[in-house]
């Protein structure tokens, strides 16, 4: 892992994070349309058709597909499957709640993002989480100030998460945010746990992708056969939040926010 090492940080200029709010737009748009497309019935495959149809129609290029092989343009994790679910002919059934990872490239910039969707009508439970998980993101967002350390963001995603839903939730601890920008996985590695105080200084123009993923049970997960869809060892469901942030001298700018919104 990068975090906590001296690793060269990709500090971009104004005008560079400008050109990742394009790409932040584009992630941010078909992640809505998405979210629309989510009901009983439809197919991962499905979704992940109308991403690709969704990206390319603004010019820009899917950032995960063939990414080390992966064969879609969208991550689709089910129930318990918590990151990197490839599409296919899953069919969505009421109840479920599907984690939906997107990236786009824009002229070599990127943006990424995740939301968690409910299919129709949800547990309780399950709906608990889906929320905790997003404010949890949240809560990180608002950790990332020029002056402060990486696991500043961390400690307040741990801390959002165990003061709302006690230990009874796991935070996975194998999977992380990162840095990105001409790449999709920079330095530094931003776990969604720890001590605040730690590793690199953030500065302005550091840009970051947050996402915590956490579940209903233990944090403990293994890989599928099919080498990319992680799944909770307990079979316990989990929920997958994430954005694309850039520090400013005016704070956090949300770059895969429709609406820029920054926690202030």
């Amino acid at each position: 892992m990068l975090f906590g090492r001296r690793s060269k940080l990709e500090i971009k200029t104004a005008d560079e994070l400008a050109k990742m709010r394009v790409a932040g737009l584009v992630v941010a748009r078909t992640l809505e349309t998405l979210r629309a497309a989510v009901v009983p019935g439809v197919t991962t495959k499905d979704l992940d058709r109308i991403a690709e149809t969704s990206i390319r129609a603004e010019g820009a290029t899917p950032s995960f597909l063939g990414y080390h092989g992966f064969p879609g343009s969208i991550c689709t994790s089910v129930n318990d499957e918590v990151v990197h679910g490839i599409p296919g002919a899953r069919v969505l059934r009421e109840g479920d709640l599907i984690s939906i990872d997107c990236g786009a490239i824009v002229d070599g910039w990127h943006g990424d993002a995740a939301i968690s969707v409910p299919v129709g009508g949800i547990a309780d439970d399950v709906a608990l989480l889906s929320s905790l998980t997003e404010g949890s993101l949240w809560a990180g967002i608002a950790a990332m100030k020029a002056g402060g350390h990486v696991s500043d963001i961390g400690h307040a995603v741990e801390s959002h998460v165990r003061s709302a839903g006690g230990p009874a939730y796991g935070i996975l601890e194998e999977y992380v945010g990162h840095g990105i920008g001409t790449a999709m996985h920079l330095a530094p590695d931003v776990p969604n746990y720890g001590l605040a105080g730690h590793g690199p200084v953030m500065e302005v123009g550091l840009a970051l992708a947050i996402e915590p993923m956490v579940t209903l049970g233990k944090r403990h997960v293994h890989t599928l056969d099919d080498d990319w869809t992680v799944v909770t060892n307990d079979g316990r469901w989990a929920a997958h939040w994430e954005h694309t942030v850039a520090i400013t001298d005016r704070g956090p700018w949300v770059l895969t926010a429709l609406d820029a919104q920054s926690p202030e």
